[in-house]
């Protein structure tokens, strides 16, 4: 269901604001009903582009309608995070480096007006209001695990549509080999950029391959509402079988290439995060083991710990994409 805001003045809510689990599941087999008739479309796409219309300072939650996802492996059965521990614990640098820093800094972020520049070897670049990318392809609701490369991870509802529609308007030209995302670098904006922890902006990239996969989710909302700004707001990329610092927030430039683009972390400690950061549990980070992970909102620190999966438990997904490499050299 779309909930309006009863005035343009609120604040980012609290916990008492947070909708109970029992509201949220009822909304999503409410959505399921709704997803198989044109009934279920119309409102998808009137939904994105009302809900999605916050000013500044963000509102309180607002619904986006999302469908089911009919990409194989996109629905996991595992438990969801709780939304308060998966919008109040998180990483985004330009906010503070400290996980609730985001939660409580990300209000100065303004996300209207908002374009998305498509440029490099394309044969149709272009500039992207936020408005024509919500309704550039149909809402899914997706349910991918995430997993941070220090050692926790999460289960999220997200709600987007597969990048791969966005690459396919823009028509590559036969020399794109790579897909680079550049995120948001506004001082006024983001406290964070005051740090020298990163060279800002933020940049990331996939192999084309990796990006046209349908896996791979552009993403303008999660738990059926709209991104918090503090997961990126008002669209990111979700690569669930990557660690989450590939999975680029607030983007605002998309640029194809044909040599392998540098990347933030990557650039900033080679040694420890590898351009591909493929989830790989046989591939220890230099200062720890990657073999295990907490999963966050178990029980606290003191729950045991799960094994990673490789590949994040993808591995039938994507892992043909990865078929002859070296998964210990490009790590």
């Amino acid at each position: 269901m779309l909930i309006r805001p009863r005035d343009p003045g609120f604040v980012h809510p609290q916990a008492s604001d947070i909708t109970p689990r029992a509201v949220y599941e009822g909304r999503r087999a409410w959505l399921r009903r709704m997803a198989g008739g044109a009934a279920g479309a119309a409102l998808a796409g009137w939904a994105g582009r009302e809900a999605l219309a916050q000013p500044a300072p963000p509102v309180k939650r607002a619904a986006l309608s999302g469908t089911p996802s009919a990409v194989a492996g996109a629905m996991t059965m595992e438990k969801p995070t709780g939304y308060q521990d998966a919008a109040g614990y998180n990483n985004f640098y330009e906010f503070g480096i400290g996980k609730d820093d985001p939660a409580r800094h990300a209000h100065t972020l303004k996300t209207r007006p908002w374009t998305v520049e498509v440029e490099g070897l394309v044969g149709k670049p272009g500039r992207f209001a936020i408005e024509d990318l919500l309704t550039l392809a149909p809402m899914e609701e997706r349910i991918y695990r995430l997993r941070c490369v220090e050692g926790w991870s999460m289960v999220i509802p997200w709600v987007g549509y597969s990048l791969s529609a966005l690459i396919k308007r823009v028509e590559p030209l036969g020399s794109a080999r790579y897909v680079e995302f550049v995120t948001l670098a506004d001082p006024r904006q983001m406290p964070g950029l005051r740090s020298r922890v990163l060279d800002w902006p933020y940049v990331e990239a996939l192999r084309l391959d990796e990006a046209q996969h349908p896996l791979t989710l552009l993403a303008f909302g999660m738990y059926g509402e709209v991104l918090p700004h503090q997961n990126g707001a008002p669209v990111r990329l979700v690569v669930p079988w990557k660690y989450g610092f590939k999975s680029a927030k607030s983007i605002v430039k998309i640029r194809f290439a044909e040599k392998q683009p540098g990347t933030a972390w990557n650039k900033a400690a080679a040694n420890e995060y590898g351009f591909y950061s493929n989830v790989n549990p046989g591939v220890d980070h230099p200062r720890w083991s990657q073999a295990t992970e907490r999963r966050i909102g178990e029980d606290g620190l003191f729950a045991k710990k799960r094994k990673t999966l490789l590949f994040n438990g993808y591995e039938a997904q994507v892992g043909q994409l990865y078929a002859g490499m070296d998964l210990q050299k490009n790590y």
